[in-house]
């Protein structure tokens, strides 16, 4: 059976044509445009949506509780800071005679370097000069942590030990070659010398490598300008020259640790 007429080809359906996300969609002839601002709005959503580093991108991505230890996100600065609570705990309210005695055998002094070196460089390392409450010990928890989450547990232990150990030696060796010569009493030899202090400026100075280069500057400023503050004051030159020494070796770990860096994030 024949058709009197054919039927019209049916129009195709509009379709919006393919683009990228988050760039707004072109105005047709004679269609009334948006409200001032609208578009803009709506590209900063999409650009929240995406990931895209806006301001309101920045503030949802703030998490506090990340300047803090956890067992599974920085296991190494987690463990070593409840040893440390353990260790601040019994020097609290531990009789002071056995306290003194533990700290006496922890001493990195030259008598001992030369005896037990390597039980009393791990031993010294387990006490905080000053207590909990210490700066050092504030420092050890919001430094270690940012550095861990940036460059790993391994390389966060590498850079307090590397401080700690050389910023000894290197206050301690000077001290026996002086008694040797003749410049220094015997006493010298038995100096009280423990803590954290050492491994934690060498932290700080790692941890600034890793900032943006204003931020960088500004923490080494600080950080330093406090440092030879204290050596000013005089009132403990050997261990204040150990700080700066600890800083300055942090720092040498710059090209390493931004070559291995696993973090996903820029520089902060």
């Amino acid at each position: 059976m024949n058709r009197s007429a054919s039927a019209a080809p049916a129009a195709p359906e509009e379709t919006a044509p393919p683009g990228l996300d988050g760039i707004p969609r072109q105005r047709k002839p004679g269609e009334p445009a948006a409200p001032a601002g609208a578009e803009c709005a709506a590209t900063a959503v999409e650009g929240v949506r995406l990931g895209r580093p806006g301001r309101m991108g920045r503030l949802s991505r703030l998490r506090p509780w990340r300047l803090l230890p956890t067992p599974v996100g920085t296991p190494f600065t987690f463990g070593y800071a409840a040893v440390l609570a353990l260790t601040s705990l019994l020097a609290q309210y531990a009789d002071p005679a056995l306290v003194s005695a533990l700290h006496r055998h922890s001493s990195t002094d030259v008598a001992h370097l030369t005896q037990e070196p390597f039980l009393v460089l791990v031993a010294s390392a387990l006490w905080i000069a000053g207590g909990i409450a210490s700066p050092y010990a504030i420092g050890f928890l919001l430094v270690l942590t940012a550095l861990e989450r940036r460059i790993g547990p391994l390389r966060t232990a590498g850079v307090f030990l590397l401080g700690h150990v050389v910023a000894t030696l290197a206050t301690e060796v000077p001290v026996g070659l002086s008694v040797l010569a003749g410049h220094l009493p015997d006493s010298s030899l038995h100096r009280l010398d423990y803590g954290i202090s050492f491994g934690v400026a060498a932290s700080v100075g790692a941890l600034a490598g890793l900032f943006r280069p204003w931020l960088r500057w500004l923490v080494l400023a600080g950080f330093g300008g406090m440092l030879i503050d204290d050596l000013i004051a005089f009132t403990d030159p050997m261990t204040n020259w150990g700080h700066l020494l600890a800083l300055s070796i942090g720092v040498a770990t710059w090209p390493l640790l931004r070559r291995r860096s696993y973090a996903s994030d820029p520089q902060i």
